[in-house]
């Protein structure tokens, strides 16, 4: 046994046949900031086998307050957060292999990258990508680990197919926050907290402690000091369409999924094209140049700016337009740049 890990052999919940299975295991991140990267960092220092990391986002400096992976050279290469956290974690951990996959979590790519997958995490930002892990959670048998946060609250929820009740059924019962970190801030230990929760789960899964697997849902609020923890067996719903008798997976159908989306904490729009292509970035960089447009770029976007307009490029298409809220307004700078 590596002795890297002899601690947490050491731990009776874990044992030498628990880290071999730990080793062996897959675990998809959906989402690379604050949540996704202390996740990331907390499942490779532990020792898996495989990590898929999702994330549609580049590293910005407001994410430097809560989000562990990143450093001051991200924020100024803008390098895409997935290949940023790939870079950081093989540094920590060169056992594990880690996947870094920079676009958004259709359901078409998540059905794709399940296949082989033991876990799920949800770091992600929006409900939207959440019903749509849940679907894909149901669909394949694959667990999953919900977890949010905004200012000092945070909630966490584990998933398992056939067992538990599914995201769906709990929106039945459980009304979710409205606030955004947009809106509501957002603190470290607030983050840390839903870490903490999200990856202990992970790990008991991991193992195959299946009867040490929290099926209660738990919401804190670290500055008023509040801690609850609700019994949600009663919540399956027989009827419900992501895992109820008559299932049909309705968040899996990409008809259903917006192709403009204002992102979290920012005056950001994301527009993603109807069809998925792969774009020249340097051919494009060298067209917009001569247009008048300043750009910067690497080999995983361009950054084109002019006047107080600045619009992100990935090389699938996909755009983040900053600086405005305003889809319509959003969708001109897009249509306008690249047709």
């Amino acid at each position: 046994m590596n002795e890297r890990y002899s601690r947490q052999v050491l731990f009776p919940g874990i044992g030498k046949e628990g880290q071999d299975k730990i080793s062996r295991k897959h675990v998809l991140m959906i989402g690379a900031g604050a949540l996704g990267s202390g996740n990331a960092e907390v499942l490779t220092r532990a020792g898996i086998g495989r990590l898929t990391i999702v994330d549609r986002d580049y590293v910005e400096a407001s994410n430097l307050q809560r989000q562990q992976l990143y450093t001051e050279e991200d924020v100024i290469e803008k390098l895409p957060k997935a290949a940023a956290a790939q870079k950081r974690l093989k540094a920590i951990n060169s056992d594990v292999e880690v996947k870094a996959v920079i676009g958004d979590a259709t359901p078409p790519m998540l059905e794709d990258l399940v296949k082989d997958v033991d876990v799920i995490i949800d770091a992600t930002d929006n409900f939207e990508t959440r019903m749509a892990i849940n679907d894909v959670s149901q669909k394949y048998s694959i667990p999953w680990i919900y977890g949010a946060c905004v200012g000092s609250y945070g909630m966490s929820f584990s998933i398992i197919p056939g067992k538990t009740p599914c995201l769906n059924c709990l929106l039945r019962t459980i009304p979710m926050q409205g606030l955004t970190c947009d809106t509501g801030g957002i603190i470290s230990p607030a983050v840390q907290m839903v870490i903490s929760h999200q990856s202990a789960e992970a790990l008991k899964m991991l193992v195959e402690d299946w009867d040490a697997v929290r099926t209660s849902f738990v919401s804190f609020d670290l500055w008023r000091n509040q801690y609850t923890s609700l019994k949600m067996g009663k919540a399956k719903f027989a009827g419900c369409l992501s895992c109820g008798e008559e299932r049909t997976y309705p968040y899996l159908d990409s008809e259903n999924m917006t192709k403009t989306t204002v992102l979290c904490g920012r005056d950001t729009v994301q527009i993603r094209p109807s069809t998925q292509g792969e774009l020249s970035l340097e051919k494009l960089a060298g067209q917009l140049s001569t247009l008048g447009y300043t750009v910067k770029g690497n080999p995983y976007l361009l950054s084109v700016e002019m006047g107080s307009e600045r619009m992100v490029i990935f090389n699938d298409g996909r755009a983040l337009i900053h600086g405005t809220k305003d889809l319509t307004h959003a969708k001109s700078i897009y249509q306008r740049i690249l047709g």
